[in-house]
């Protein structure tokens, strides 16, 4: 993979040779004339370094090069001038720029200097994941600050609080830190807060006691102590009762927990980590979380970016949740034209990347052809939006049931109401599809007649 990187000087003829040289190199070369344009392109990707002139007509480098450590502190900096001056050399060096290179560009000392800043610095580069991380996948600077934070997480035992909205990857997020820390062998149990009803939601996580005729107990293992020595995480931790996060908190603080009904404490090693798509802030102040439990959770805390703030990755996710779902299904080869990304960037994606691969698989199954287009994107964004309509005015049952009638008879009509090649194209059994069709009121035969 080339490497990318970024020149910033107010000259024309200074940018032109360096990316001649650079591209000699095979370097990936973009160049700026003003900071504001550089900032903007770092706020999207990160370089593997930058070369930054000291003065960029009236803007001051050294207050850019600040800027471009505050967003990437790792990044290497190498800044030019015409005429440098060994206070203005510490000075940068003070700030973080690993190396001065005089405007006189001499090819083998521009290319040496290069190299020497890129080996200085390739021990901050994030090393490869050995997982599928799907939702974790792109190269947008917000998503590479994502990995990042998962690298340094998952080098300690701290405990992790991870904000999200829906479908941005929280759990694939735990995951990842997990299956790359000290614990990775040992258990990864979920515990999700918000599927339990309270009166048995105390028991499914820590665990339950009964006494037995003859005064002997009969002990009921909870997802917490399950997790010895390895990782819990809690999903949606801030719809759990309060009664229950004074236990969680107990537990965080003390290494021990209590089970239902039991008469001793339980010692336990257990890495926490939590995630919630809810608004902490405004849980404590209306006093639905306790705010020693957000503190006792938040040792790193990780913000993970809604897909419609890093749109430059959906390309790269398209192509894999279409292959995926490809390889998945049995199906054949299927490609997206320029349109037909377009049209999936320029989408809000309220349900993030989950919406995304749910889009993508739906495409890959019901539009015909090897192509998909704009107006097959945009019929399939229809029906969701549809069904989210009928959602929002609370009618779910309805919202659901819609959903798959209209999912249906679109499978039907492109497999020309053929039940058997609509039943395989579905995933399901043709008695099941059958009985669908009764139960959803759809007639093949008057499908076949329109």
């Amino acid at each position: 993979m080339q490497k990318l990187i970024y020149i910033l000087d107010d000259e024309t003829e200074i940018r032109k040779s360096l990316r001649v040289i650079l591209e000699d190199e095979d370097y990936s070369v973009e160049d700026f004339a003003n900071g504001k344009a550089l900032l903007k392109a770092l706020s999207k990707e990160r370089p593997s370094l930058v070369l930054l002139d000291v003065w960029v007509g009236k803007e001051d480098g050294l207050t850019i090069l600040d800027e471009c450590k505050k967003l990437y502190p790792g990044l290497p900096i190498v800044m030019i001038s015409g005429h440098g001056t060994i206070e203005l050399a510490v000075n940068a060096t003070k700030k973080g720029a690993v190396d001065f290179l005089e405007k006189s560009l001499s090819i083998e000392k521009v290319i040496q200097t290069i190299e020497s800043a890129l080996e200085k610095t390739k021990d901050t580069e994030i090393p490869e994941f050995k997982l599928e991380v799907d939702e974790i996948l792109g190269e947008s600077s917000s998503i590479q600050r994502v990995k990042f934070a998962i690298f340094q997480a998952a080098q300690t035992n701290a405990r992790v609080f991870i904000f999200g909205e829906n479908g941005t990857g929280k759990e694939l997020t735990a995951r990842a830190i997990h299956q790359n820390s000290k614990r990775k062998n040992e258990p990864y149990i979920e515990f999700n807060c918000a599927e339990y009803s309270e009166d048995i939601l105390e028991q499914e996580l820590f665990g339950s006691e009964s006494s037995g005729v003859s005064d002997s107990s009969e002990i009921k293992i909870g997802r917490w102590e399950a997790a010895q020595n390895g990782t819990l995480f809690l999903d949606e931790v801030c719809d759990l009762t309060p009664a229950v996060q004074s236990k969680v908190l107990k537990a965080i603080l003390e290494q021990r927990l209590d089970r239902v009904g039991g008469k001793e404490a339980v010692s336990v090693d257990v890495r926490i980590i939590a995630a919630t798509n809810s608004n902490v802030e405004e849980a404590i102040r209306e006093g639905r979380f306790r705010e020693d439990l957000y503190y006792a959770l938040s040792v790193i805390p990780m913000e993970l970016p809604p897909l419609r703030d890093r749109n430059q990755d959906i390309p790269l996710l398209a192509e894999y949740y279409l292959k995926k779902s490809i390889t998945e299904n049995k199906l054949s080869s299927k490609t997206i034209d320029r349109e037909g990304l377009d049209a999936l960037t320029s989408h809000f994606w309220p349900g993030n990347v989950r919406e995304l691969g749910n889009i993508l698989e739906r495409l890959s199954i019901l539009v015909p052809g090897e192509t998909i287009r704009a107006k097959d994107v945009k019929e399939a964004l229809h029906g969701f939006k549809k069904a989210n309509e009928m959602v929002a005015r609370g009618d779910l049952k309805h919202a659901k049931e819609e959903f798959e009638r209209q999912y249906i008879i679109k499978t039907l009509q492109i497999c020309e109401g053929n039940v058997t090649r609509t039943s395989k194209a579905l995933g399901i059994e043709r008695t099941h599809l059958y009985r669908k069709l009764r139960s959803l009121n759809i007639s093949v035969e008057q499908l076949n007649e329109g």
